[in-house]
């Protein structure tokens, strides 16, 4: 479970305490959290990034086929593409609550 400053942790075991209390059957977390997940994929585009940065430098030395230069590239822009989308849908979301009346 990830922890950001305490306040993950700490809130799951209230919610899980208070659950127990009112006699509701607590959700164990068995996977990667969602924050993970999110970490894990901006660093994988990032490095993504930086291999195509070094296949494009090796080209240009003549030092790296043409083909591996446009899968790197192409690497490198779905990986892009996709942080974006995560991106738009997060402020999506957000807005979506922001909009909701209490």
């Amino acid at each position: 479970m990830s922890n950001v400053n305490g306040v993950t942790s700490s809130a799951s075991n209230a919610l899980n305490q208070l659950l127990k209390s009112t006699g509701a059957s607590v959700v164990e977390e068995t996977g990667p959290s969602f924050g993970d997940v999110l970490k894990q994929s901006a660093q994988s585009a990032i490095d993504a990034q930086r291999t195509s940065e070094k296949v494009s430098a090796a080209a240009l030395a003549g030092k790296a086929d043409a083909t591996d230069l446009l899968q790197a590239v192409t690497n490198a822009e779905i990986a892009l593409n996709t942080v974006l989308a995560v991106r738009n849908k997060v402020v999506q979301a957000y807005e979506q609550i922001m909009r909701t009346p209490i």
